[in-house]
């Protein structure tokens, strides 16, 4: 069996969705099956000093003066709309001529099966029409909003193009007929189900988790857990990620614990700025960029992983912190809430910025006054993604989807 993978990005350093491909093909190099991977140039450096390299296995297409132009354009936007709508037309024009290339190499390598696991998003068409192999797609992962409470302070102003472009979906897909004419429609749960295009064939659709955890990489020595509380925020400093609601609400925790923030992004300096103006000054420490095996030293001898955020499909960090034996607190939001169970850490309603940060406040409170609370949550945590969120479980059904969209070729 032969499998193209096709993704805008395959990469680790970018984080995100670009991992979803990068730890398939991790997989299926493993498990010795015949690989090959479409991307665009901006990984290939990456790419090249990865352990998934072999010659020949790789093909890029480069940057077009139309997506240069489209990135410069989304400069001068508002964050929000840079993401959700600029970043959104480049992917489509990547899409595009990423989908003619792999038409081209289907047919040149004789590939068997063509999977597309990212744009997880939905409602984004596909164009991977009139391939000589039957397509998978997904696992998907969308249909997400902002909480009501959180919509108009957090959105930026996107939301009446996000919802626009929602809206005409159907059109899209009906024109763009990637998604129509796929073997395989995959999502991860019913949000996304439900955000599936009304002019998808619900037949061909099959549930499987998104996200995953290599547990060769996530499965640190057992630790015992901090005497004073430390609290680890993982993620890119964006406005969505709620990190200055985190930083107020930890003002109101326990003197002896710390707060540590790992990551970089274009909030950094305004929320280093908020965290000296703060009571907590001194007991919150930027970090900026780690490499997973330093983020993992740090979560294994973590009190427990906080993340705020208000917008989030997945929420990898979650399973690699519960790998590393380290319960959550997150926001009972999204993807976050279909992670994090009673056993292994705290689900906050994002109802109204002041409850919000109270609920963020009262579980770290809690953590840091019960001190084998986060040892048995841990140990129920990392049982729970050894079960449910292996990468290699995760790729042993991909593969049996594979045979399954071929045999039905045939």
């Amino acid at each position: 069996m032969r499998v193209l993978i096709v993704a805008n990005n395959i990469s680790m350093r970018m984080g995100g969705e670009a991992v979803l491909p990068f730890h398939y093909l991790r997989e299926l190099k493993a498990l010795g099956v015949d690989f090959h991977a479409l991307a665009h140039a901006r990984v290939r450096d990456e790419l090249k000093a990865s352990g998934l390299w072999e010659d020949g296995r790789f093909d890029f297409v480069e940057d077009a003066a139309i997506e240069k132009a489209v990135n410069e354009a989304g400069k001068h936007a508002p964050q929000a709309i840079r993401d959700r709508v600029f970043m959104s037309a480049i992917a489509a024009i990547t899409g595009a001529r990423i989908a003619r290339r792999a038409r081209a190499i289907a047919r040149e390598k004789g590939v068997d099966v063509i999977h597309q696991p990212t744009p997880v998003s939905p409602k984004f068409p596909s164009f991977l029409t009139n391939m000589p192999a039957p397509v998978v797609i997904g696992p998907m992962n969308g249909g997400m909003s902002f909480p009501p409470a959180f919509e108009k302070e957090y959105s930026q102003g996107s939301t009446g193009a996000v919802g626009a472009a929602r809206a005409l979906s159907g059109v899209f897909n009906r024109l763009i007929r990637g998604k129509l004419t796929a073997a395989r429609i995959l999502v991860a749960n019913e949000r996304t189900l439900a955000a599936l295009p009304a002019v998808i064939d619900k037949s061909k659709v099959a549930t499987l988790a998104e996200n995953g955890v290599d547990l060769s990489l996530w499965n640190p020595p057992a630790a015992q857990k901090p005497v004073d509380p430390v609290f680890v925020f993982v993620g890119r400093l964006v406005w969505l990620k709620g990190v200055e609601l985190l930083i107020e609400a930890f003002e109101r925790v326990p003197p002896n614990a710390r707060l540590v923030i790992i990551g970089d992004g274009p909030e950094l300096e305004k929320l280093k700025a908020l965290a000296k103006k703060s009571s907590a000054d001194g007991r919150i420490e930027f970090r900026g960029f780690m490499k997973q095996p330093e983020i993992r030293d740090v979560l294994a001898g973590a009190t427990a992983l906080i993340l705020p955020s208000l917008h989030e499909c997945g929420g990898t960090v979650i399973l690699e912190a519960f790998a590393c034996r380290t319960p959550a607190i997150a926001t009972d939001w999204g993807g976050p809430k279909e992670y994090v169970t009673p056993q292994t850490g705290f689900l906050v309603p994002p109802d109204g910025r002041q409850s919000f940060i109270d609920g963020l406040a009262a579980t770290m409170t809690r953590f840091a006054q019960d001190p084998d609370l986060a040892a048995r949550m841990g140990e129920a945590a990392r049982a729970h993604v050894i079960a449910n969120f292996s990468w290699r479980a995760k790729a042993l059904q991909m593969i049996e989807i594979y045979k399954s969209a071929i045999g039905e070729r045939r």
